[in-house]
């Protein structure tokens, strides 16, 4: 893998714990137990190697269907890791962000995910970018609601309303789009994940099961997409 010409944004599903754990004769929860494991090591690559934002799937909002133990371990892993790694975070240069609605999140986890973000706004460096209680379509719900808004008020016509506009007031209104979706666990699909920034993304699917995703499966899908041509709508100069 080339270190030139890497993604500036890379967006990954992290798919498959409940699997490896059962082919394992293992608990969900150790599932996702080796599941953080790797999101550490893949945060602190993407760090390494320069990349400007990394947004990692971690809870949708389809996932409270999930039995409540599975749930509340989650919750709790998510608040530990987090007040664990805060300062990690900081000595880093990391900032951390969430994008996800506040509803249903827990007093206790909400309070770890604001200081996070708090204590690390100031921070240059890589952008970790949690989707947590996250989904696409209400999303931009959202954005719609708030345009809406800006039209009743009569601060806004709705000739003036464009992509950038919309972009604007999105979740991810901060980030650049990403250039780089990464799923694992075989599923092809983008389940509500990011459905208006992936326009002009490059898809990676691979079989291996998010707890077996090391570093090498990650400089993989880098190296996949440093050999993408990507066009964006348009043509090359000759012709293709």
């Amino acid at each position: 893998m080339s270190e030139i010409n890497l993604p500036q944004h890379v967006a990954i599903i992290m798919d498959g714990n409940g699997r490896w754990a059962q082919s394992r004769s293992l608990s969900r929860t150790q599932g996702h137990i080796e599941g953080v494991r790797r999101v550490e090591e893949i945060v602190d690559e993407a760090a390494r190697l320069g990349i400007k934002a990394l947004t990692l799937f971690t809870f949708s909002t389809e996932n409270w269907r999930r039995p409540d133990t599975e749930v509340s371990f989650l919750m709790n892993i998510l608040s530990q890791v987090l007040s664990r790694k805060l300062k990690k975070l900081k000595d880093d240069n990391m900032r951390f962000q969430m994008i996800g609605r506040r509803d249903k999140i827990p007093d206790s986890l909400w309070g770890a995910l604001e200081a996070a973000v708090k204590e690390t706004q100031h921070n240059t460096g890589l952008v970790v970018n949690l989707a947590f209680n996250y989904g696409s379509r209400l999303e931009i719900i959202d954005a719609v609601r708030e345009i809406a808004a800006l039209v009743q008020l009569g601060e806004l016509t709705p000739e003036r309303i464009d992509e950038e506009l919309i972009s604007r007031h999105l979740y991810t209104r901060s980030l650049p789009d990403p250039d780089l979706l990464v799923r694992t666990s075989g599923e092809k699909r983008i389940s509500n994940f990011l459905l208006w920034q992936l326009s002009y993304a490059e898809f990676y699917f691979t079989e291996v099961l998010w707890p077996d995703f090391t570093v090498e499966e990650f400089h993989k899908a880098i190296a996949d997409y440093q050999t993408r041509d990507r066009r964006f709508g348009a043509v090359k100069s000759n012709g293709s």
